[in-house]
């Protein structure tokens, strides 16, 4: 049986190589062309001539050799939109309303509650505005940091006795480490 195997594997190979030196002396003419070239995608030109409308525009082409794919969008600028409202109003004399719109900023909201001068909230200023920002934590911007957290806080603190606390603590490091805890 190994006597066998081992000569069928012989042929195979002895075929392979035989046909393989049989493609060599094969001769084909042919003709090459070579001052043809593929076709290239090319970008669009996404123009975008008045600066004032807080539009950005881009573009990009991808090529391969047998398809080619180019497109160009034009994206609005929010930050841009936000300052140049926020400008306006200013500008109208309205600038309470103009720090109220740049507060929806993160950042700003941030800076402004920092700086202790916090923002405008439903018409109240200073530190009516601010008591009125800790009593609604669900209406300061998505981002912000200063005292969203502390609100979190003592929530956490409220609602979660000590024992309980440390029970979630020795099971959350139980997990973490892999050990089977059985209650």
């Amino acid at each position: 049986m190994r006597i066998l195997f081992f000569v069928l594997c012989f042929v195979l190979i002895f075929s392979a190589i035989s046909s393989a030196n049989g493609a060599d002396t094969n001769t084909v003419s042919s003709t090459v062309v070579t001052d043809k070239s593929v076709p290239t995608a090319n970008a669009p030109s996404v123009v975008v001539n008045n600066s004032d409308i807080c539009k950005v525009a881009t573009s990009g082409a991808i090529q391969t050799n047998i398809l080619g794919i180019a497109t160009g969008v034009v994206v609005d600028d929010e930050l841009c939109q936000l300052l140049k409202l926020s400008r306006q109003l200013y500008a109208s004399g309205l600038k309470v309303a103009s720090v109220s719109l740049l507060a929806t900023d993160p950042r700003v909201f941030d800076s402004l509650v920092m700086a202790g001068t916090p923002p405008p909230y439903m018409g109240a200023i200073g530190s009516e505005a601010l008591e009125k920002w800790k009593s609604n934590p669900d209406m300061i911007p998505e981002g912000s940091t200063v005292f969203k957290d502390d609100v979190l806080k003592i929530n956490v603190n409220e609602d979660v006795s000590d024992g309980e606390f440390k029970k979630f603590l020795f099971l959350a490091m139980a997990m973490y480490i892999g050990l089977p805890i059985l209650f």
